[in-house]
């Protein structure tokens, strides 16, 4: 068998593939070259400098694992991929040391103000007095995403003194407290306490920005902020305008919103310190990286199940019956991920009616691969997803019943203080809503959607009705729900597009909204 090498891979990773296939390392093609030589592999390993679309994968007729020698996927097509049975595999362990390693050097950097100091000794200038820096000894370190680097960041910098308090709201507070960590409930709150902000989250629509304005602004003077994880996740506009204006002391970045770049304005502060996405950028990781997707080819091509697969299929071993439930369930876990609040310490799942006859362990696998796919940082699976629910002290249960109230089946999943229910219709089995938050609904569940919880009076429909237009968001359907006249009651409506969370916030505030969220589901959950 063939396996084409199409970025610079170890030496490692190439000895370990050499071993058992035929390796050709041809790096720097543009794709008309790969285009004509693909069609010859049964393998191809990449890192991020090339990318697999869908006409490549096309032009692979004997293609059969695609692996990435790092964590990220966005150079790869994963759903093309998936439609022509091609495994995609990555090295999701291989660099965290390194990463959780180079997040504390630029915080040290940051903090003691190494980058200028040198470069105005080596100038041939002593300004001692210019560069006072600050001990970390004693400061509340703040991390966003408790996955295995920022519970790596964390164990480091306690070492220093620091007091380690995060935001991850699918970390129980058991294991928190066994870490020595204190679970703050939101992004903002976990601003004002932070002296160090530092994210380690996946970015996804709903993790893009996440720190933005209103939580910079949130933030001591003296506070520092350091990103490693993704360009985006901390707004980069809001970022400047919080360095320029003294919101913080200072930033921290290896990573941007365009890669690679040479011309930000944060380049041009001098209360930043930036790298070149150096996060993984060691020997060690180099190697593990190169060996991991090594061992992933060798099993991948021996037909053994890939752990670090990333586009497994349940396939066989789901009844056929079940199928049609899977991307629902997935779908729901998404939401009730969105739709809850604070600390959800177990992910409550149900089975109604015909399904209950059936073995639903896929429809669980499904409900949690959805629920923490917006939260954590490695690319979620039905084979990583128990793994990291586990991570997390995130306990799973699972009942059924018979009994499915006015539905032939339904799924229902409760987490924390949300809960959603659907079911799905049709000859194509669409996904339909039909309860959050235990008001009763009866909607097709889509893409883009935004729910209002608040006290049922005349003129709601009509105020938020008027907000989106004014908007220019056109929506699709609406639906309410409530218990009783004057109580409390729900809005939920499906949208063209996605809304933006500061007009979701201010539809919120006008109505006197209890809860205010916007939703934005995969496009993968609904065929596109």
């Amino acid at each position: 068998m063939k396996v084409l090498v199409a970025d610079p891979l170890s030496d490692a990773g190439v000895e370990a593939l050499s071993s058992d296939f035929d390796v050709d390392v041809r790096t720097g093609l543009d794709k008309s070259q790969l285009l004509d030589i693909i069609g010859d592999y049964d393998a191809v390993v990449v890192r991020s400098q090339t990318t697999i679309d869908a006409e490549l994968i096309d032009a692979a007729s004997k293609l059969q694992v695609i692996a990435r020698a790092g964590i990220g996927l966005d150079n790869v097509d994963v759903d093309a991929a998936t439609t022509r049975g091609v495994l995609v595999c990555n090295a999701p362990q291989s660099n965290v040391i390194s990463a959780a390693e180079h997040t504390v050097a630029l915080l040290l950097s940051l903090a003691r103000r190494i980058p200028g100091a040198d470069a105005t000794l080596r100038g041939g200038q002593w300004r001692r007095s210019e560069f006072q820096g600050t001990e970390l000894h004693d400061k509340t370190l703040g991390v966003v995403g408790l996955g295995r680097v920022g519970v790596l960041v964390a164990q480091r910098l306690t070492a220093f003194g620091m007091r380690v308090a995060a935001y991850d709201p699918f970390v129980s507070s058991e294991r928190a407290a066994r870490m020595g960590v204190d679970l703050v409930p939101t992004v903002g709150q976990l601003c004002e306490l932070a002296d160090v902000l530092t994210v380690h989250l996946p970015k996804i629509a709903e993790t893009t920005g996440i720190v933005g304005h209103e939580e910079l602004q949130r933030m001591k003077p003296s506070s520092l902020v350091v990103n490693t994880a993704r360009g985006g996740i901390v707004d980069e506009d809001a970022l400047h305008q919080a360095l320029s204006e003294g919101w913080i002391a200072g930033a921290a970045l290896d990573v941007f919103d365009e890669e690679p770049t040479t011309d930000s304005p944060l380049f041009k502060l001098s209360n930043t310190v930036v790298t070149p996405h150096l996060g993984a950028s060691t020997a060690e990781a180099q190697d593990k990286a190169g060996t991991m997707v090594a061992d992933a080819v060798k099993l991948a091509l021996a037909g053994e199940v890939v752990p670090s697969a990333v586009n497994l299929q349940m396939g066989a071993g789901v009844p056929e019956p079940i199928k049609p439930y899977l991307p629902l369930a997935e779908a729901l876990g998404w939401l009730l991920a969105e739709l809850h609040s604070g600390q959800a310490n177990e992910l409550a799942a149900e089975y109604l009616g015909w399904i209950a006859e059936h073995d639903t362990q896929g429809l669980t696998l499904s409900a949690l691969k959805g629920l923490l796919s917006g939260v954590v940082s490695e690319w979620v699976t039905y084979v990583n997803a128990p793994l990291l629910a586990e991570e997390r002290g995130l306990k799973v249960s699972a009942r059924t019943s018979s009994s499915a109230e006015d539905f032939l089946s339904l799924v229902r999943l409760s987490a924390g203080d949300a809960q959603v229910a659907g079911t799905v219709v049709g000859t194509t089995s669409r996904p339909r809503l039909v309860s959050v938050w235990d008001f009763g609904l009866d909607m097709e569940l889509s893409q883009h959607m935004v729910f209002f919880r608040y006290i049922d009076r005349p003129g709601i429909v009509a105020r938020i009705g008027q907000w989106m237009g004014d908007a220019n968001v056109n929506i699709a359907s609406m639906q309410l729900g409530r218990r009783t006249a004057g109580g409390d009651a729900l809005i939920a409506m499906s949208v063209d597009s996605p809304v933006d969370d500061a007009l979701v916030r201010a539809v919120g505030e006008d109505i006197g909204a209890l809860d205010a969220r916007g939703v934005n589901l995969p496009d993968r959950l609904f065929g596109e």
